[in-house]
Order: structure tokens, then C-alpha cells, then sequence
């Protein structure tokens, strides 16, 4: 755990504690989350009984190990397993996992297609940048859906009031999907930061163009808080890390001991 000392110039305590909460990760109020292991899966909203969760969990068990099968499933592989996926949720249009694995199989789809473009121009080329792979005017509808699917399981599973407890399999599902919509909003951020204005201007989902790099950025420290919030340990650090705040802070801590240094 980090800790901040008062070494000059002096802080008050006040300040101190503003600073350990900006700077250290575990003091992200994950505690205010009540986790009952003894609940339901899902809230009564869900819809899903017990008995229909159990059978929607090794239906969508059986289309996950379709793409696992081998190392790198072909395009008809995950194309079928989408299909397999987009019948689940017209049958139960309220079960939120089968929303996030969509979203993990549309993302498998566009490295794939990312990855047959530029083998097709460059046939010599053995690697390429999937990371970017939803970055490109090619990938706008794949990542739009994408962020749908994500936004769709975190409204059906966030439940009605931050107080009330949750299941264990609500938090692990609320941490994932939004630590994984965290983790795109500030691939996002990056890609705006890196990249001409003419070179960003159709990618990505239509509703985040217009939006800048900072502000996406926040957006990922936002979702990157609610994943520590419900358990995500990787979240958590990441969401101290994108912090405008605690980078402000971080800035003026820098300029104050620079300064402590030279004097």
C-alpha cells in the first residue's frame, strides 16, 4: 500500500488524506459493495430462474469452447458461435453473460479481420497490431456493437441501489464488463491522441467521435473505478492510474519536490 509522508514542504493531514485516496488503489470504496454469495445469480429484473440460468450456462459453456477448440479460430468458427449467441438472447433477451461474451466474440471477430486485411495486402507480414484491430473505419460497426453488448450486460446487471448486496457471479460480471469497456474507451483515448483528426474521423462507435481523448480518458478511469469497485484488482490500478485528479495531483507532488531538490 502507498503511503504518503509528510516530508517538506509539509503537508496538512487534510491534504495527506487527499492524496492516499488519489494514490493508492485499495482505498477505492469497494468496501460500500455487499457481496452475498447466498443470493440468486441474477436479481429478480433478470427474470432468470435458477433452473433456466443452469441450462443458459452450459448452452453458452458449449458455444465458448467452440472458439477454444484451437488457437486461432477461422472467421466461420466465430461467425457461427455469433450466430449461436444472437439466438440465446432472442430466447432471453435479459441474461446479461451472454451479452459480455458476445461482446469477447465480436472482439475475436475484428482481430481476425484486422488481421486477413493485411495479410492480404502485405502476404510477407507474420505479425500485425490487433490492438487496433477495432480502431479502423472498417471496425465501426463491430465496435459500436461491441460497446452495446457491454453497455446492455452492465444496466441488466447493476443493481437498483448502490447499497443494495449482490451475488457473487453479479460482481464478477459488473467488474469484467466494465474493466473490459474501460480498458476500449482508453484504447480509444490513446488512438485520438496518436492520430490525425482526418485519421480518427469514422473510427470507433459513432457516439464517442466527437468526444476527446481526455475526455474518453475520463470515461476509462470511470468504468476502470466501477471494475475495482466490484473486484477487479487490475481496475483498480488502472483507474488511480487515469485518475485526471490524482494526475493533476501527481503533477504537483513532481513540481514540489523538484523545486524541495533544486532548493
Amino acid at each position: 500500500m502507498t503511503t504518503i509522508s509528510q516530508a517538506r514542504p509539509s503537508l496538512t493531514n487534510n491534504d495527506a488524506a487527499v492524496l492516499q485516496a488519489l494514490f493508492d488503489a485499495e482505498s477505492s470504496p469497494s468496501s460500500g459493495v455487499t457481496v452475498d454469495s447466498s443470493l440468486p445469480p441474477w436479481p429478480a429484473t433478470v427474470n432468470i430462474s435458477q433452473a433456466d440460468f443452469n441450462a443458459l450456462k452450459a448452452r453458452e459453456t458449449q458455444i465458448i469452447l467452440k472458439l477454444q477448440t484451437t488457437e486461432t479460430p477461422t472467421q466461420e468458427t466465430v461467425q457461427s458461435a455469433l450466430e449461436e449467441l444472437n439466438a440465446l438472447l432472442e430466447e432471453y433477451p435479459t441474461y446479461p453473460p451472454a451479452y459480455t461474451n458476445r461482446a469477447q466474440t465480436l472482439r475475436l471477430l475484428a482481430d481476425l479481420q484486422y488481421n486477413q486485411r493485411h495479410t492480404d495486402a502485405e502476404p510477407s507480414r507474420t505479425e500485425t497490431n490487433t490492438d487496433e484491430s477495432l480502431f479502423t473505419p472498417e471496425a465501426a460497426d463491430l465496435s459500436s456493437r461491441i460497446f452495446a453488448d457491454l453497455g446492455k450486460a452492465i444496466t441488466l446487471a447493476t443493481p437498483a441501489s448502490p447499497a443494495d448486496p449482490i451475488s457473487s457471479v453479479q460482481a464478477r460480471l459488473l467488474a469484467d464488463a466494465h474493466t473490459h469497456r474501460g480498458y476500449l474507451l482508453l484504447k480509444a483515448a490513446r488512438v485520438k491522441k496518436t492520430r490525425s483528426e482526418r485519421e480518427v474521423e469514422n473510427v470507433g462507435p459513432e457516439r464517442l467521435r466527437g468526444h476527446s481523448a481526455d475526455r474518453l480518458e475520463e470515461m476509462a478511469s470511470r468504468d476502470f473505478f466501477f471494475g475495482g469497485r466490484y473486484g477487479n484488482k487490475v481496475a483498480q490500478q488502472l483507474a488511480v492510474q487515469t485518475n485526471p485528479y490524482a494526475k493533476m495531483c501527481g503533477a504537483i507532488v513532481k513540481e514540489a519536490m523538484r523545486k524541495e531538490m533544486e532548493g
